[in-house]
């Protein structure tokens, strides 16, 4: 049973959470350059506590939620999945190597026919 396209209203709250999380990105990069003078341990250690509650932030909005409830959608796909048993899969990888080995043989011998009959033939250029 397919699932019915459900379309959300975003409110203001979530306006305002998603533009506060790009703030706080921006403000993560800020505090970055702004630390320069610090070691890079505290540069880096900044930059991530303040991108992380920018992420928290994200998450807490609509937006946020919508994403995390499709991953949770692809993993329950993903379990559903029927998937090969290992000698299922190398017979397969043998059948496509076969293939392509053929399909090249094939171009070879047709690009070889073909430059004979108009080198050889057509033009009577003699290599």
């Amino acid at each position: 049973m397919a699932n019915p396209t459900v379309e959300t209203v975003s409110t203001g709250a979530d306006k305002a959470k998603l533009i506060a999380a790009a703030g706080l990105v921006v403000a993560a990069v800020v505090v970055f350059y702004a630390l320069g003078k610090q070691d890079l341990w505290l540069r880096v250690m900044a930059l991530a506590v303040v991108m992380i509650a920018a992420v928290a932030l994200f998450f807490t909005a609509e937006p946020g939620r919508q994403l995390i409830a499709y991953g949770q959608d692809s993993v329950k796909e993903v379990r559903k999945v029927v998937w090969p048993s290992r000698k299922e899969a190398m017979q397969m990888t043998g059948y496509v190597f076969a293939f392509v080995f053929v399909m090249a043989l094939f171009l070879w011998m047709t690009d070889k026919t073909l430059e004979w009959v108009l080198y050889d033939l057509v033009l009577g250029w003699k290599r």
